[in-house]
């Protein structure tokens, strides 16, 4: 097993790995801003080590300030976490370079699937289902026009190299086209570095699919069941749960076998994410992106499966077989997860502040990964996300009414936080009822 392990990030996640890899007798090092040094993590870590100031770029994102670190404090692996250098394939090389251990996928898996264009092609001759689109970025907007009339309308223009729900748009005509095209592009040069863009058909009532995958040190990749995560803002997940109340059993085996051959069509190590668009009025499914690395929502599937995702990561990148026998594993019961945020519940616009009360719910079934304590700063530098709420059930019912009871529990004063819009979730009788879709969170507000 792996003996130091430098975990590239902050918040709940840095936290939640530290609070693995010590179970397994690992020393961990945290890397921190000055903006984060009181946060729980860094004080939790055997190490810590401050990388820069508050700017991502200067800090989290400064992938030499991260190797010096590293070899500075011995470590022998790199965990990323999600978002900042987690899928970029130029630091995972620099940390293989350095002869240390990147506990994620490969840099090529990361890069054949970090362009939406490049993967959503893979996937075609892989034989997982694409939505209508386009083979080639559109350069231009007379040739996101000709797409699109091809393709038919709705369409989503999307940042070729985005991910996270960042750099999208949807036009129902040629005229919204032109207006978005350009927007778009010019996000997606500013943000991701890459202005290319490519259009897919746009369902209006569609839900939100995705897969866990592991793929194995001995080179099998396996499907972890699936997550629904329809419950979104701004094509941003707030709310996650397992199994997906949508899938029929033909349908859930038809999903989970395309999730392990784009898996195997890029040889892909350790734990990812088979995102998916779900057609209820069809039962199609159709591949949206893949995310090489582990996710926020993660829980969910640890929750039903009985399995802890971080420990697989770390014995899959140390060359071991993971805790458990895929071959056996079967989910049980059911899991919800919800992101506390810290925005309003009402038009979940960034609300940081000073964190004056913090009492987490407690009760059987009820799991809080938090990034926060009393007394800390919620700042606007980074992403709002201050903890996950994740509730058990032996079935849907039982979980939602835990959910009530966590939310109804969990006292926070100071930033402004989508509490109440959890409170109002759990009552609302669409989602209750199992059958919503992506466009919930906008038909409530």
């Amino acid at each position: 097993m792996i003996e130091s392990l430098l975990v590239a990030n902050r918040g709940e996640i840095a936290r939640r790995i530290i609070r693995t890899a010590k179970g397994l007798g690992i020393r961990t090092i945290a890397v921190y801003s000055d903006v984060d040094a009181e946060l729980p993590f860094v004080r939790e870590a055997d190490e810590a080590v401050c990388v820069g100031p508050a700017n991502p770029a200067e800090s989290y994102r400064n992938a030499e300030a991260i190797l010096d670190a590293a070899k500075q404090t011995g470590a022998q692996a790199i965990h990323p976490g999600y978002g900042f250098l987690s899928e970029n394939a130029d630091f995972a090389r620099a940390v293989a370079t350095a002869g240390l251990i990147w506990v994620g996928p490969g840099a090529d898996a990361i890069t054949a699937m970090g362009d939406k264009i490049n993967a959503r092609n893979l996937m075609a001759a892989a034989g997982v289902p694409v939505a209508p689109g386009t083979a080639d970025p559109a350069a231009t907007v007379d040739d996101a026009l000709a797409a699109a009339e091809e393709i038919g309308y709705p369409v989503m223009i999307k940042a070729a190299a985005g991910g996270g729900g960042m750099g999208m748009a949807v036009a129902n005509d040629a005229t919204g086209l032109t207006e978005h095209y350009e927007k778009v592009r010019g996000y997606a040069e500013r943000v991701f570095g890459d202005g290319s863009v490519l259009l897919e058909r746009y369902f209006p009532r569609v839900r939100h699919v995705e897969v866990q995958v592991l793929g194995l040190a001995d080179g099998t990749v396996v499907a972890l069941g699936e997550r629904e995560c329809s419950v979104q803002r701004r094509n941003q997940k707030l709310v996650e749960e397992s199994p997906s109340p949508a899938l029929t059993p033909e349908q859930r085996a038809k999903l989970l076998a395309a999730a392990v051959r784009a898996g195997e069509a890029v040889g892909y190590r350790n734990a990812g994410t088979v995102e998916c668009l779900f057609d209820p009025a069809t039962g199609d499914f159709f591949f949206l992106e893949m995310n090489t690395r582990l996710q926020v929502e993660h829980p969910v599937t640890e929750a039903v499966f009985g399995i802890d995702l971080v420990e697989a990561q770390l014995r899959v990148a140390a060359g071991l077989p993971v805790q458990f026998d895929p071959a056996t594993l079967v989910s049980r019961g059911h899991a919800i997860e919800l992101r506390i945020n810290a925005e309003d519940p009402k038009r979940f616009l960034p609300g940081p502040g000073a964190i004056k009360t913090w009492i987490e719910p407690e009760g059987e079934g009820v799991r809080v990964d938090s990034g926060y304590v009393e007394g800390n700063v919620v700042t606007p530098s980074y992403d709002s996300l201050m903890a996950k709420v994740i509730v058990y059930g032996v079935d849907r019912a039982e979980a939602i009414e835990r959910a009530k009871a966590a939310v109804a529990g969990f006292e926070l004063i100071g930033p402004k936080n989508n509490l109440p819009f959890f409170a109002e979730l759990m009552d609302n009788a669409e989602f209750v009822s199992g059958d919503y879709d992506t466009a919930l969170v906008t038909r409530m507000r």
